[in-house]
Formats: structure tokens, sequence, C-alpha cells
């Protein structure tokens, strides 16, 4: 399920309508309270974009989500899943991939963002075209090298399935399958890929971890030169950026959505989190490593119109950053990986 080339207005619009239907129509919270899956917001983190108490999470809607995502009937053929490219092991994200494999063995012209924290994100995709949890699958559903399926047909391979009128009887108190209860299932399961344990996490939060020298020292220069984009514990400010990748730009990134032609060339800001695991990166997955990352903030960086300002701010353009810093901010960002998060056995497939 690679990131979205672009999302027609028509598809979203129908699918807001059908999310927001009236209530005789809206998925049945029934579950009893008891139901309900603890939701915590990590101590170090901010408030959550979504609004958990309006689709609350719940073991049997848990359960949907999670045989949704890895359901490969979502796509034309029942090849491909969201699990097919957003794989647990590699944080969520399609390890050593550039381009994740679609549809009829399509590729795409983006990489694979991670799924995590998902309730954090005020928008989606590289470019930012969905602006809401529960239009997310819609994207990857629909788009040509993707999934290629209609939301319409995704719904009716559920309904001659077994197994989900029961489910979503569960999860939502009536057996039928609608194009809102299956979104919102799939933003529960969403909504609990916290990543939040890492020993970074439990070094700032006074717990039990501990940072070597040169990992307290990446973070310090981290701080310095990094966390204006990459900020909060989140370490994503969830904005778009042009970050110099190129002196110009065949995928427009942000432009495409906005029509706007001061948003050529940026991206959003990814997390930062278990991003030791998900090489390669930048929108287009053209750095295969973390040296190679920061390597281009150091002296590759390229001027254009659009260029973020933060970038432009010392003699030379980029981030003035030494061999040695740049290493030691490395051995900081594998402070941020969750090996707890990874291994999981709530979220694999069953």
């Amino acid at each position: 399920m690679q990131p979205s080339m672009k999302v027609t207005s028509t598809i979203l619009i129908a699918t807001l309508i059908a999310i927001a239907m009236p209530a005789c129509n809206k998925p049945k919270h029934d579950a009893p309270a008891s139901e309900e899956v603890a939701f915590s917001i990590p101590a170090n983190f901010p408030a959550t974009e979504y609004n958990i108490a309006e689709n609350p999470v719940t073991t049997a809607g848990f359960k949907l989500g999670r045989k949704l995502f890895y359901d490969a009937r979502l796509s034309r053929d029942n090849s491909t899943s969201c699990g097919s490219c957003h794989i647990q092991t590699s944080a969520f994200t399609h390890h050593g991939h550039q381009f994740s494999h679609g549809i009829d063995n399509k590729l795409g012209t983006r990489n694979s963002p991670a799924v995590m924290n998902m309730a954090w994100n005020k928008s989606f995709m590289w470019d930012g075209g969905v602006i809401h949890l529960d239009l997310f699958p819609t994207s990857p559903i629909t788009n040509p090298v993707e999934m290629d399926e209609t939301v319409a047909n995704v719904l009716e391979k559920l309904k001659e399935d077994k197994d989900y009128p029961t489910m979503f009887k569960a999860a939502f108190g009536t057996e039928d399958i609608t194009t809102a209860s299956t979104f919102k299932a799939m933003s529960q399961f969403m909504n609990m890929l916290v990543s939040a344990n890492s020993r970074y996490d439990k070094w700032i939060r006074n717990e039990d971890g501990q940072l070597s020298a040169d990992e307290i020292a990446g973070y310090n220069l981290f701080k310095a030169k990094c966390s204006s984009c990459h900020s909060t514990d989140l370490f994503t400010d969830g904005d778009f950026h042009n970050n110099g990748l190129y002196a110009s730009y065949t995928d427009k990134g942000r432009a495409k959505v906005t029509e706007d032609p001061t948003d050529d060339g940026k991206f959003k800001t990814p997390s930062l989190r278990n991003v030791e695991k998900t090489p390669p990166y930048m929108h287009n997955g053209s750095k295969a490593s973390l040296e190679s990352v920061l390597q281009h903030y150091a002296n590759g960086v390229k001027a254009s119109a659009t260029l973020d300002p933060k970038l432009q701010e010392n003699a030379n353009i980029g981030i003035p950053l030494t061999d040695v810093e740049q290493a030691q901010i490395i051995s900081f960002l594998k402070t941020l990986t969750d090996d707890e998060f990874i291994r999981d056995r709530r979220f694999s497939e069953q």
C-alpha cells in the first residue's frame, strides 16, 4: 500500500458523505464499556489529532480492523493488502523497497511511509492529500498502481465472507457492512499502533532507559539542528517542507494538492521514530542509509525557489555538520527504535 499519487475530490466527497450519514445509518457502538480497549497518550506525547471519543477502540473493533488491514481482498485481484507494503518487522514500512509493488506488480513514485502513531496525524500521505484517518484507506484502495479497486467492490467482497458479518455486529451492533464501519474499524486498529517505548522514551520519562555519552551528544545536536522540523516527541511537525533534494521537482509534492506553486517540492516531514528500521529514506526512497541522509543535509542541499528557509540560515545552504556530529546524531536516532512495538503480537497478522 504505497502513498497515493492523488485521490480525486469525487472519491473523497463520496466517502465523507458515507461517513457523515444520518445517525440511523452510522455504525452503532453498542459494545459494553468493558469491551473498550485502553487507548492512552504516552506521557511525553502531545494530545491526539484524532477524536478517539468519536470512535473508541473496542476489542471487537480492533480485531476487525486488524483483519481488514491484512486482507488482500481490498485489492482488485485479491493480491495486495495494506500489510503487504506496511510490514510490522520494518515498523510498518516496506524495508529495502524504494517503491512498493502494487497490483499487477506495478510501481508507484513514492516510498511507503510508516504506519504508526496515526492518531497524532493532521494529514496523511507525503502530500497531505488525505485529511482524516477514516478516509485514509480510500487512497490506496482506489489508486491504480496500488490496489486498483473500488470501495463498493470491497464491501461486496466482505459481505460474501462468512466471518465478517459476525465481526461487524460484534464491533458496531449490526451485521451491515458499510464504508463508514469498515474504515472506522481500520482506524481503530491503526490508532492502536502507538510506538512510544524506545530507549529514548524510557530515558526521557525517567524510567529505566540509559543513553551513552555519544547518544546524549547526538540528542543535543539533534535538538539544535534538526528539531525545528522533527519536533516534539513525535519527531515530526506534521508540516510540509522542501528539503533541497533537487533544484527542480518532477513530483510537485504538496503542490499537487494545493495547486499552489509555492508548495512545489514540499513533502510531509516523516517521523523519525524507528528510523533505523525504515530505509530507504525521503519521499522517493532516494537515500539508502542514515549516513547518506545526514550527508545530504551537510553538503548536498540544492537551492530552489521553495527551499525551506531553515536550510538557508547559514553562509552555505544546508545544516553545518561535521563527520563526528553526523555519527553522534545517528547514534541518537537509533535510540528511537521501539522493539516492543515491532514485536507486539497484537499488531501482527493473526
